[in-house]
């Protein structure tokens, strides 16, 4: 069965929510926009596409608030990320004025440091779970086999590019296990591998909800 066309979470950790329009022909291919009040009200327009192997090859980002815009661009070349970053205004000066500490760069000093990782995660972001976990095929593995991940993590709104570790188990009955340095929480996904739940972070809202 396709993965649906459009796909919508409520953040259900501060004001904000997720759309997405999605493409599954030769992997798969993902448009969206993530709004978020917090830590400073920003939108975020992303576009992400995946390889037939599921392996993430190219994501383009793009923040923008109050007197500030910033964009990243993360390719696969040769098994080795290209990061190129960019900004206008002032990000900083924003979060300042409201009680937070400064950002980093958007990009990434040494994309060296991202080697290994066939994953993009965006911070804040439900879609994010399902590349991994469609390109591993969990929702039909082995339950209680745990995956270690190296994943290029790009935080929001600064659009700053980490490398992080990540652990995806699954459970069976469409729930995966996720961990990291952070948080453990279990994910519920629908048959087409979309997240539906993601305790502490957003819930997706269908038609009918």
């Amino acid at each position: 069965m396709p993965l649906p066309n459009v796909v919508f979470w409520e953040r259900s950790d501060v004001p904000g929510a997720e759309h997405a329009l999605l493409e599954t022909r030769d992997g798969l291919y993902a448009r969206g926009t993530l709004l978020a009040a917090v830590p400073v009200p920003f939108a975020c327009h992303y576009e992400v596409r995946t390889g037939p192997d599921g392996a993430t090859v190219r994501l383009d980002a793009r923040t923008e608030g109050a007197g500030w815009a910033r964009g990243v661009r993360l390719e696969l070349a040769a098994g080795r990320w290209r990061v190129t970053g960019s900004e206008q205004g002032d990000l900083d000066a924003e979060l300042t004025r409201s009680g937070h500490a400064r950002a980093g760069l958007p990009g990434c000093a040494d994309p060296d440091l991202l080697y290994g990782a066939f994953d993009v995660g965006l911070g804040g972001s439900a879609l994010s779970a399902t590349l991994p976990v469609r390109r591993l095929g969990l929702l039909g593995s082995e339950a209680g086999v745990s995956h270690r991940l190296s994943v290029a993590w790009v935080l929001l709104p600064s659009l700053e590019v980490v490398q992080a570790d990540q652990i995806y188990t699954p459970l069976g009955d469409g729930r995966v296990r996720f961990a990291d340095e952070t948080a453990s929480v279990d994910l519920i996904f629908d048959g087409d591998g979309l997240v539906t739940d993601r305790p502490g972070l957003a819930r997706r809202v269908t038609a009918s909800a």
